[in-house]
């Protein structure tokens, strides 16, 4: 893999610009085409990208298994728990009204939330897999 320098140079210079695309897709979904779900899976492809050019085990180093299992459950926990929240505050599951006295600001809140779960948890899920099939 020492060969392949013109690889490594492209890839330093394009994984921090797919992380912070994938990150204005992720905060533009309020408002147009976009949220967590593409964004998760944008940012995944940064790190499997790393993962490809770099080697897995030196994927494995930056990010590791166990980290990346806790955090797609806690994505899974946020989206949840945003849903019980709206509950416990005489909403309906997933009612993001009653997060906030204003119901838009709620409805804000509640959706930028909600596409944060959303994009942890695919963007983790999507780097599990790559572990799997990644395996010699």
């Amino acid at each position: 893999m020492e060969h392949h320098l013109v690889l490594r140079v492209v890839a330093r210079l394009l994984i921090p610009l797919i992380m912070l695309f994938a990150l204005y897709v992720q905060f533009h979904g309020d408002y147009g085409p976009g949220g967590g779900f593409q964004a998760g899976v944008i940012f995944a492809a940064a790190f499997i990208l790393y993962g490809i050019i770099y080697g897995v085990d030196s994927l494995r180093e930056v990010v590791h298994p166990g980290v990346v299992r806790s955090l797609a459950a806690f994505g899974v926990l946020l989206y949840a728990g945003v849903g019980v929240t709206g509950m416990l505050m005489g909403g309906e599951f997933l009612n993001y009204s009653v997060l906030s006295t204003d119901p838009v600001a709620g409805q804000h809140l509640g959706i930028l939330l909600i596409e944060a779960g959303v994009g942890i948890t695919v963007a983790s899920t999507m780097i599990i897999l790559f572990y799997a099939f990644a395996r010699p």
